[in-house]
Order: structure tokens, then C-alpha cells, then sequence
């Protein structure tokens, strides 16, 4: 990792993103948050970059001793101005949990007057708040008060959190992008972003996804799933983006309420969210209750009009099932297996090789060599012919400089939004172009963060083996079931691919284990394969004794 090209550079990007929020949503922005932006781009440097430092970290409680940054000086002196207006506590009143959590083992057993290292799980402080007495909590309360550095807590978390939300539109992204980027560690693709591009329309939205991000947040920590599910906001528009959040978190609750048994409150949960799988376990459910006329009519509704792959599949396999239980008569489904196969008695190796690595370097020959992909080939391939399709500036799509991938991505309405360039590409398979657009990208591109392109994986001689021996008739196919459901589609592809360079040809592979079976998954890529004329083979492999 190479050094910061300048002292302040943390500081600078997120003044710039406070900027840019203020641009986009001057007229969505509450007063504390417009006098935070204001106020803060008229701090002292010190004190606004040693802000951003504690933003930038985990938590809301900082020791000054973890604060010393040479291009700051001394945490006391910054903090002074952020103390002022109120945005710094410098005397917080601590719980014995919160006094736990800031200190080091060596000091609480030091503390404690402890002769060894106290086995404290991962939660310490919750466990030994729990643990102590009052009285053995006393000389760990004398030692702190005698401690040569003191605590500082953000009073403006809240706040800054809000503006974070967004900023990136992302659950998962928080200021340390700026960081990685800065430093080289992740490249993103420049994308020409419309200044009046953002996430965010209304401020009912704002306060909506905030709402989402802390139920997100009390679901990690395992709090109650019925108080989750009352603290779940409305539906906005069934079209937002933001909806997806929302019903992928009922759709999680609904599981949590599953799997503890409270099947009801599970029902009422997946029933009201747009998850691609909440129908499915709503049959599942009714199921357990008894419910099987329900569970049926919800399957006929589902065959009728599946979302997806998946739940047409799934349906097909429930319904026998469901219907024996209603005292009608039923076959289940079998799936028709069309693919070849064939059985290797290997000797097995250590723990270390996976038996797909024990069968590649078995089937491998210097003429025919055997490489293991599983979904990474096709989903590179992909990526790259269609590069500038998923980084199009689509109205909408990117509204910040650290999007790995456009928020439409894996919503139905991608395809439909840039036809005219998937066609385009599409027309290149057509011709020798695709292999140009595929190298150049791979070599233009390398690095750049990216959805389907795996770059630790992918070098230029299984990309040129690839170009040489996969018919261009082969990539259109796939490539247009990974557009059906980009969600879905991009996982479920053999395990291994072998090519004959000489002869320019190929066949994929689906290694299976002693006791391993096909995955749902896994059937739809191998039936697709069989039936658009792919060369694929599922390996079934038996250990020599």
C-alpha cells in the first residue's frame, strides 16, 4: 500500500462529499444537517480533520491516546473547537459496559488486579458487565480515573450517519471508501454523473431508507423480531430501488420468525414484502400450519406466473407434495437428465486439494488443458463484452464516484433501460469485434472494481483460450439467460472447463463428490446447456480405499 499522497486527504474528500450533498439535496436537507455542512467547512483544519478520523472509525467512544496523528498534533487541542459546538463530549459519563469496551485486556486484568489474561469472549464488554459486582467494578472505575488519556464520544454519529446513507445509497459503504480509493486499494470506473443525479427524491425517502439501515442494524444484534417488524416504515413506491431494501429486510425477519417457530408472525412477514423468494417459504409455511389448501392455491398462483427460475422450480417440486397431503394423487417432478456423465475412481489427496482440483489435474493433458472456473469464466466474459452497457450514465444509475455497479443492476428494469447498447454488443458477436472489446477491456480495465469480472482469477491466457475454442453462438447463449435474471443466473455453472486449443472446442464440467448432489441451481445451468446444444458432463467421483 503506497503512502498518502497528501497529509489531508481524508479530510478533503469528505469535505467534497459534503459539498456534493449539498448541491444535490439542498432542498431534501434538514437545518442541523445544512449548519453541520456549513459549519464544519469553516473549522479549524485540525479539529475538522480529527472529526473525520473519528467518523471514519468504528463506534462513538475514542481514548486520545488512539488519536494521535502526526499531521494533527495533540487530539486535546483539535477536539477544543468541536467541544465548543457540541459535537464532541470530552467528559462522557460511561457505563461499566462502555468502560470495558475502551479498554485493553492487559489493562482490565491490570485493573482487576488479575494474575492472568481473564478469558473473555468476543463480546468482552457485555460479558463482564454482566459478570462484575458492584464492588469488583470499583477499582476498575479507580484505575480509569487515573488514566493518563481520557475519552472523547461524537455527539453527531446520528448525523453524520444520515449524510453517509446519502451520500453512497448503500447499506454496506461508508467513509473508508474514500480512503481505499485514495490510496489505490480500490479503483472504481469514472462515470459521467448529471449533477442533478441522486438517490434520493424526496426526504421521505431519506428518512425511509434511515429507518430500513437501523431495523438492518438491531437485526444483526439480534433484537426481537416482532420489535423489528413495528419498526418497519410503509411501502414508498413499489418501483423505488429502496422498496428491494425493504422487502429483502421483511424477507430476513420472516426467516428469523421461521426458524424460532413463530410461523404466523413468519406468514405475515414474507407476505408482505415483493422478495423473489418470500412466496416460496409463504407455501412452505402454510405448510407447517396445516394450511394446505392454501399452501395449493398459492402454488397455482405461483405456476401461473412465476417470478423467476427458481420459484417455478421449487413450485413444481412442492406441489406433489402439498396435493398427497389434500388426499389427491400426485407424481413428483422428476427432472429430466439430459446431460452425460461419467464416474472416476481417483485416490484422494490431502485436505488441502477440493476434489474439483483432484479431478482437474487428473483430466488435464499438455494438449487439453483442464482449468477450474466454476462461475467465474462466463460471468468475466460477460462482464467485460458488456463493460460500458453496466457503466452507462443511465439517469439514475450512479449518483457517487465509488459504485462498483449502477443500483439498477440486478432489477428487471436494466435490460429494459439500455436495449439499444445490449444490442449493440450483442451485434458484436456477430463478428470478430467481441474478442476485440473483451482483450481491450481486460487489459484497459484491470483492477477497476466491477460486477462478474473476477481479476484475481482471470489472466490473459484462459481469455485467449476462452476466445479460441467457445463459439460465439455459446457466449450469446449465455450471456442472454445471465441477462434473464442477472440475480439468479450468475451463480450455478460447471465447476471446471477443459479446452482443445488445436481442435477449438471445449466442455464443461460438474464435478460431484461421494454424497454431493446436483443443486437447484446448478440442474437449470446443466439443462440449459443440454438443451442449447453445450457440451457439458457432470463427473461423479468414488475415493479408491
Amino acid at each position: 500500500m503506497s503512502s498518502p499522497p497528501r497529509p489531508f486527504y481524508y479530510l478533503e474528500n469528505f469535505s467534497e462529499a459534503l459539498a456534493c450533498l449539498k448541491s444535490r439535496y439542498a432542498d431534501l436537507l434538514l437545518d442541523p444537517e445544512l449548519t453541520f455542512i456549513d459549519t464544519f467547512a469553516r473549522l479549524p483544519q485540525a479539529s475538522a480533520a480529527l472529526l473525520v478520523r473519528m467518523i471514519m472509525r468504528t463506534g462513538d467512544l475514542f481514548r486520545t491516546s488512539k488519536l494521535r496523528y502526526a499531521e494533527i498534533g495533540p487530539p486535546e487541542n483539535a477536539a477544543e473547537p468541536l467541544v465548543d459546538l457540541g459535537w464532541v463530549d470530552p467528559r462522557p459519563s460511561l457505563t461499566l459496559q462502555q468502560l470495558c469496551s475502551v479498554l485493553r485486556r492487559d489493562e482490565l486484568r491490570s485493573a482487576l488486579r488479575l494474575k492472568r489474561r481473564p478469558k473473555i469472549p468476543v463480546d468482552r464488554a457485555r460479558q463482564l458487565s454482566l459478570d462484575l459486582t458492584v464492588e469488583e467494578a470499583r477499582p476498575l472505575e479507580r484505575w480509569w480515573n487515573e488514566a493518563p488519556d481520557r475519552v472523547l464520544r461524537i455527539a453527531v454519529s446520528d448525523l453524520c450517519e444520515r449524510l453517509r446513507l446519502m451520500f453512497f445509497g448503500s447499506f454496506r459503504q461508508d467513509w473508508a471508501a474514500f480512503v481505499l480509493a485514495d490510496l489505490g486499494v480500490q479503483r472504481y470506473e469514472t462515470v459521467a454523473i448529471d449533477g442533478s443525479a441522486r438517490a434520493f427524491r424526496t426526504r421521505a425517502e431519506i428518512e425511509h431508507f434511515h429507518a430500513l439501515y437501523r431495523s438492518r442494524e438491531q437485526l444483526h444484534a439480534d433484537a426481537p423480531p416482532e420489535h423489528l417488524l413495528a419498526s418497519i416504515p410503509p411501502p414508498l413506491r413499489p418501483d423505488s430501488w429502496i422498496e428491494t431494501h425493504r422487502s429483502k429486510l421483511l424477507y430476513l425477519i420472516g426467516q428469523r420468525h421461521e426458524k424460532s417457530g413463530q410461523l404466523a408472525q413468519a406468514l405475515a412477514a414474507y407476505e408482505s414484502c415483493r422478495h423473489p423468494e418470500a412466496r416460496i417459504r409463504s407455501v412452505r409455511v402454510l405448510e407447517r400450519l396445516g394450511r394446505f389448501a392454501d399452501a395449493a392455491a398459492l402454488l397455482t398462483s405461483i405456476e401461473s406466473a412465476a417470478a423467476n427460475e427458481i420459484e417455478s422450480q421449487q413450485a413444481l417440486r412442492i406441489r406433489p407434495r402439498v396435493l398427497r397431503k389434500l388426499g389427491r394423487d400426485a407424481r413428483a417432478l422428476r427432472f429430466e437428465r439430459a446431460w452425460p456423465t461419467f464416474d472416476l475412481s481417483l485416490e484422494p489427496r490431502d485436505s488441502t486439494h477440493s476434489v474439483e482440483c483432484v479431478v482437474r489435474d487428473h483430466l488435464a493433458t499438455p494438449t487439453a488443458p483442464v482449468v477450474y472456473v466454476e462461475n467465474t469464466l462466463v460471468n468475466s466474459l460477460f462482464g467485460l463484452l458488456f463493460w460500458d452497457v453496466i457503466f452507462a450514465p443511465v439517469p439514475g444509475a450512479f449518483f457517487h464516484p465509488f459504485q462498483a455497479a449502477p443500483v439498477d443492476l440486478l432489477e428487471t428494469e436494466f435490460r429494459a433501460r439500455r436495449a439499444p447498447q445490449l444490442d449493440a454488443c450483442f451485434a458484436q458477436l456477430a463478428s470478430e469485434r467481441y474478442r476485440e472489446t473483451i482483450l481491450a477491456n481486460f487489459e484497459r480495465k484491470n483492477g477497476i472494481q466491477a460486477p462478474f469480472v473476477a481479476w484475481k482469477l482471470l489472466t490473459e491466457e484462459l481469455l485467449l483460450l476462452a476466445l479460441t475454442c467457445i463459439p460465439a453462438a455459446h457466449l450469446c447463449a449465455f450471456f442472454e439467460r445471465l441477462l434473464a435474471d442477472l440475480r439468479l443466473n450468475r451463480t450455478g455453472l460447471p465447476d471446471l472447463i477443459q479446452f482443445w486449443p488445436d481442435e477449438q472446442r471445449y466442455r464443461l464440467i460438474e464435478v460431484k463428490g461421494p454424497g454431493d448432489r446436483l443443486q437447484d441451481n446448478q440442474l437449470r445451468w446443466l439443462g440449459f446447456c443440454a438443451a442449447h446444444g453445450i457440451p457439458v458432463e457432470v463427473c461423479n467421483v468414488r475415493w479408491i480405499q
